[in-house]
């Protein structure tokens, strides 16, 4: 299917136009016109309800939208990622994270051949190595059993980890530590492995082509901590270190048994593989069990995403507003406001998610774009941010799209911090959409001069986004529900959701700088005048020169 330029769809006209005329209408209006719009603008789907009616937006508002996500060719599109064509363009790749977490006997063709019994296969392999780890009958060097976790990874081998761990500690295993090393600051380094035992300790290094700088220098230090630790008998390699990747060549030459290497495929983008083998801590501390019902999670909200119509479809509501605010009304952020402790790391995890994806300044095809393309996703958990950033929010110059994520039942029940929590959520969304008029500031008895600083403007729009509880299928669905919103903005925007080029460029400049930061001899400098004075400066300071 060809599709038109984004500014040459006629719903794009028709969206400009309508938010010309609608741009000063308030949800004060919009709700004391319909008493029944709370209730009307909402969908419930895959154990997940949204109530999307606190956004600037009228029924013409979501037909046009949903007008272009047709124009836009979106149902399309879905279809050829569930059907494995290459639509990773810049790459050649197809987009298969959805095979993941396919049932067992499910069919996605790719290449010609079924992956699903391969994934089901690493999948088991996973399952018994986690097995054997957690029930002690996988011993270290010594004989001693595995206490000790530590996943060296970085980017979606670290973000997806760390971030599962954190969300799904309810149900870890307890006896067991888990720490993860992404940061090449030693630093980060040192802190995991203070106060551990060698000969207790397992490191899985996860690193695809086995390469990357960060992780294999990481690697390396963990590889030098654990023979130091156990007299420096090198065979020890094999029974602490596991490997996820794909260069059985070099996961050999470090000393790593390839039997306990766990593959993935060219077709998992990182910042989409936390349930592939990148996602093999997370089903140490979980469980196989659990691991594989945080899978059916993302498959209920895969099928949702790819069966139901437009307009009660999750991801394809949450990722059109988001358009309508990044293009029409300026917005340059979205802050992601989980009210659950155990998700203090997902909106960072949705950082490289949606930033990592969506940040492009071309089209597929390789035309400059003539419009906005990702904001900036940002947000803390609630409700520490209460009493901090939420002040710009409710009373700054940005307009700022917030999505409050919250669950009804408290894995933790201590007397009445669930209402509590839930109440903030709710007295948030209702503050930051009605705000306080002068009036009523005035008639609270407020002095004249104050009343300008204690006034609300309110029609500050926002998600809520309710769940029962946060269990591992939960936090599979809110994962896949994000990753299918990313997926629909891309498609709006004709951009490839699917590389990241962009990160590039620094870590090849890096390579050429890391042997002039080491050299002995003062190094031929060729950089622009501020970066050969920076490193002139550096190693003055630690007294190469």
């Amino acid at each position: 299917m060809t599709v038109p330029a984004l500014r040459g769809r006629p719903a794009w006209a028709s969206l400009e136009k309508h938010h010309a005329e609608m741009e000063g209408l308030h949800l004060r209006q919009v709700f004391a016109d319909d008493d029944k719009r709370g209730e009307r603008l909402t969908v419930e789907a895959a154990g997940i309800y949204l109530d999307y009616s606190k956004n600037r937006i009228t029924d013409e508002t979501l037909r046009l939208l949903l007008q272009l996500a047709q124009e836009s060719g979106l149902r399309e599109r879905i279809d050829t990622m569930f059907r494995g064509d290459k639509i990773n363009t810049s790459e050649k790749r197809a987009v298969l994270h959805v095979a993941l977490r396919a049932p067992r006997g499910a069919s996605i063709i790719y290449d010609g051949q079924n992956v699903v019994p391969e994934v089901h296969a690493v999948l088991d392999k996973m399952a018994d190595f986690a097995d054997r780890v957690r029930s002690g009958a996988w011993k270290g060097h010594t004989g001693k059993r595995i206490r000790n976790v530590i996943n060296v990874g970085i980017g979606g081998s670290d973000l997806g980890p760390v971030m599962a761990y954190e969300a799904l500690k309810h149900y870890s295993e307890r006896a067991m530590t888990f720490r993860f090393v992404s940061n090449v600051d030693g630093t980060d380094f040192a802190e995991a492995v203070l106060g551990l035992d060698p000969a207790e300790t397992l490191f899985i290094i996860s690193s695809k082509t086995f390469t990357t700088l960060e992780t294999m220098t990481n690697a390396h230090t963990a590889r030098d901590w654990l023979l130091a630790g156990l007299k420096g008998e090198s065979s020890a390699t094999a029974k602490h270190f596991v490997a996820v990747s794909t260069n059985a060549q070099e996961v050999a030459k470090f000393g790593i048994d390839t039997a306990n290497m766990f593959g993935f495929w060219d077709w998992v983008g990182g910042r989409y593989s936390m349930d592939s083998a990148i996602g093999l801590s997370t089903m140490l501390a979980i469980g196989p069990d659990n691991f594989r019902a945080m899978l059916g999670g993302f498959h209920e909200m895969d099928e949702h995403f790819r069966t139901a119509p437009f307009e009660r479809n999750l991801p394809v509501l949450m990722g059109l507003l988001a358009v309508w605010y990044n293009n029409f009304f300026g917005a340059q952020t979205v802050a992601v406001l989980p009210y659950q402790q155990y998700l203090k790391r997902f909106p960072a995890y949705l950082q490289q998610l949606t930033m990592e994806s969506n940040g492009k300044h071309v089209t597929w095809d390789g035309v400059a774009v003539d419009y906005d393309t990702g904001p900036i996703y940002w947000g803390e958990p609630g409700t520490n941010g209460q009493h901090s950033f939420y002040q710009l929010i409710h009373q700054g110059t940005r307009l700022i799209p917030c999505d409050f994520i919250a669950f009804a039942h408290t894995l933790n029940p201590l007397g009445r911090h669930q209402d509590i929590l839930l109440a903030n959520v709710f007295a948030q969304t209702e503050a930051l959409s009605f705000g306080k008029t002068a009036k009523q500031v005035a008639a609270e008895g407020t002095p004249d001069w104050l009343v300008p600083h204690r006034l609300f403007e309110g029609n500050r729009p926002s998600n809520t986004i309710l769940l029962d509880a946060l269990t591992p299928a939960a936090l599979g669905k809110l994962v896949a529900l994000y990753e299918h919103s990313v997926f629909t903005q891309g498609t709006i925007w004709q951009i490839d959701s699917f590389d990241q080029w962009g990160v590039e460029l620094g870590k090849a400049l890096a390579q050429q700088i890391v042997p002039q930061l080491e050299s002995a001899a003062e190094p031929k400098l060729e950089h622009d005048s501020s970066t050969n004075a920076l490193i002139r400066r550096y190693r003055k300071l630690k007294g190469s020169a």
